[in-house]
């Protein structure tokens, strides 16, 4: 198991033909549009009717040809290089998980061996997991599907991993559609947008994992949540944050979300909850108490 998390990864500087070029052109107009040119110091005069930045803008400050950057951005297939979209990225003010998603889109591969099956969860994982009794811990893929959890998240989320079906057990998946999963976690009205970003990196990053497809397939058709969000392009990797849980017997209880990643080039990660302060120790400790869901 190797601590959190990935860094950027390096690839060759050769010439890619774009896999998705139609993806990219689509983000990078949305990315070029949230831009505030007022707010870049970027002179405007006379009436502006464009939303954001001007393609004009875009290939200026990234020091490429207005035409080359019109029909990168129309989806059509210029064969961008790696210098070419790190100069786009830099120019978008693109974060490094927008960078990496970039160079994805653009057909450019990044230094990335395919996973093996060490990457798969097993006896080991579990072991890990019961061995953070009475810490809540689970294993979870790049699209969020669960992999695997200890008898602590379970209790703490009041579901019996096992007992889901294959569909339901992934938590973007009850995150949208189940009101129980939706009252304990306490969704901040962020809280979608974060995992619909997240998720859009996984499905880019493993852009041949049929699982993944299929679920975006069945997000887009029924959340208009996970629509909304998907159309923003936003792209972001896991953070290490504080959660606040609505557990019905033990009350609000505030913990530390912690990834681990177990296998980097899948995605998979271990998540693991710490208390907050001496009170969440304590309910964590009467939480073991609770019959399993």
């Amino acid at each position: 198991m190797t601590l959190p998390a990935p860094p950027l990864p390096h690839a060759p500087p050769a010439v890619a033909t774009s896999a998705q070029p139609q993806e990219l052109g689509r983000f990078l107009r949305a990315r070029r549009e949230s831009l505030s040119a007022t707010g870049m110091g970027l002179a405007r005069y006379g009436r502006v009717r464009t939303p954001g930045l001007r393609r004009e803008e875009v290939a200026q400050l990234a020091g490429i040809g207005v035409t080359w950057y019109t029909k990168l951005e129309q989806g059509r297939e210029v064969q961008p290089s790696r210098q070419a979209i790190e100069s786009i990225a830099r120019a978008l003010q693109c974060n490094d998980d927008e960078v990496r998603h970039l160079l994805v889109l653009a057909g450019i591969k990044l230094d990335q061996p395919p996973p093996s099956a060490a990457d798969e969860p097993g006896c080991l994982h579990m072991q890990l997991l019961d061995k953070l009794l009475p810490y809540p811990a689970q294993m979870q893929s790049a699209a969020f599907d669960l992999l695997a959890a200890n008898a602590a998240y379970e209790r703490l989320m009041g579901v019996s991993l096992q007992s889901l079906p294959a569909l339901q057990r992934n938590c973007l998946h009850m995150s949208l559609f189940d009101a129980r999963w939706q009252r304990v976690v306490r969704h901040e009205p962020q809280t979608i947008e974060r995992m619909v970003a997240m998720f859009r990196a996984a499905s880019t990053q493993q852009s041949g994992d049929r699982a993944i497809a299929e679920r975006l397939d069945y997000f887009l058709t029924h959340s208009p949540a996970f629509r909304n969000a998907w159309e923003r392009y936003q792209v972001r990797s896991p953070e290490n944050q504080e959660k606040t849980f609505d557990h019905p017997v033990l009350g609000l209880i505030h913990l530390r979300q912690t990834y681990w990643w177990s296998a980097p080039r899948s995605g998979m990660r271990m998540v693991v909850y710490l208390p907050v302060g001496e009170a969440d120790a304590q309910a964590l400790d009467q939480l073991a108490l609770l019959p399993a869901p």
